[in-house]
């Protein structure tokens, strides 16, 4: 072969190699919680992000992705075991889907230190929130104080004067106690933290109805929040004792699991379905066509923003391949919210407004929510103050 046809061979097929490589899509590793009384929670991001990517045909942002889709089981070391084969065998630069903060906990620390971006599209731990903010790390649900402040918010307002609280004993439940306490400022009769697989409240119960408080405040998400509330539903509890809850103890699935007995709770949260917004109602509509049978969660409205903020970065780069122009395109939150206002703080969580809701019932009869009043606008969280970014 002559030179001259060596060095055209040569340049065909480093053509080729590039194309090819320009082609590859850019994968999204999500590990997240899809089996056990907490798997609806997982399913529900994963299925919010996936429907943001169909919307597109397959792209965020005009750019070709993959969601790579792995289940924790809700056990820090399977999560842990996941992360670093995305990270260092399948050298994915792209995490998300975390649900709760202990394995947030095992988890983000090592991603973000191996040059990988992790966006939580729930988890948000005070511990990753100030001073051990990282520029690799990203939210886009909230910070797991605020998210209970907005709740410490309501209570004052309605005029409660103390307050039993409960949570599990890990660290969304510690952060979820001292959010609330710390924006209602009323006397705290009781305060009680459970166990994270814990299934039989009636020792709480008992002690709730004992301390005659004002108002009930409870954190336990997904199957956790399902069974504490038909177990004080039972225990005549209801009927008795108010109860102001925080977006994880009152979402669709909880809420119809209760059926007639959820109306008339209080509870706060960051979007609900009768939001009078563009992109809040194309995703109910979207949603709704592709899963008739199955509510929508504010865990799923959480994985469809967090496919948007990605598209919105990838929009303006391209591709990942400059991971600091993605961060900066990232931080500049250019979508539209289904929630309505938002943007990144200083520690790049989000900025955003909560509201007051009613538990009502819907056209369908099951229960839902209803906007009462705006509690708080573009509220960030008290550790963003402490990040160095």
């Amino acid at each position: 072969m002559t030179i001259h046809k060596y060095a055209l061979a040569l340049a065909l097929t480093l053509g080729t190699t590039l194309a090819s490589h320009a082609q590859d899509p850019v994968e999204i590793g999500m590990i997240t919680t899809l089996s056990g009384p907490a798997g609806y929670l997982g399913q529900d991001i994963r299925d919010g992000l996936q429907l943001a990517i169909d919307a597109e045909g397959g792209k965020l942002g005009g750019v070709d992705v993959e969601l790579v889709v792995e289940d924790d089981a809700r056990k820090p070391a399977n999560a842990r075991q996941i992360a670093e084969r995305f990270v260092f065998d399948d050298d994915i630069k792209l995490v998300t889907g975390i649900i709760f903060s202990n394995i947030a906990g095992a988890v983000v620390p090592d991603v973000v230190d191996s040059d990988a971006i992790y966006i939580s599209p729930n988890a948000a731990p005070s511990t990753f929130a100030g001073e051990n903010c990282n520029a690799n790390y990203f939210v886009t649900s909230w910070q797991n104080d605020s998210l209970h402040e907005a709740s410490g918010i309501a209570a004052k307002e309605l005029g409660y004067k103390n307050a039993f609280v409960l949570a599990p004993n890990y660290q969304a439940g510690k952060d979820a106690v001292t959010g609330f306490k710390r924006m209602f400022g009323g006397e705290i009769v009781g305060e009680i933290y459970t166990q994270l697989d814990q299934t039989d409240y009636s020792a709480e119960m008992a002690q709730i109805r004992a301390a005659k408080p004002d108002v009930v405040f409870q954190f336990h998400p997904g199957g956790l929040g399902i069974a504490f509330l038909r177990q004080y539903q039972q225990a005549g509890l209801l009927a008795e004792i108010p109860m102001v809850l925080s977006e994880p103890s009152s979402d669709a699935v909880i809420l119809n699991a209760l059926g007639d007995a959820a109306i008339g709770l209080k509870t706060t949260a960051h979007w609900s379905p009768d939001f009078d917004n563009a992109a809040s109602k194309e995703m109910m509509a979207a949603w709704k066509k592709a899963y008739p049978d199955r509510p929508l969660t504010y865990y799923a409205t959480q994985g469809y923003d967090t496919g948007l903020a990605i598209a919105s970065a990838l929009k303006q780069t391209g591709g990942i391949d400059d991971l600091d122009a993605f961060k900066d395109a990232l931080r500049k939150a250019d979508f539209q919210s289904v929630r309505g206002n938002f943007s990144f703080g200083q520690n790049q969580h989000p900025v955003q407004d909560w509201y007051l809701l009613d538990v009502v019932a819907g056209e369908d009869g099951k229960p839902t929510t209803k906007t009462v009043r705006k509690l708080v606008e573009n509220y960030g969280d008290v550790y963003a103050k402490d990040c160095k970014l």
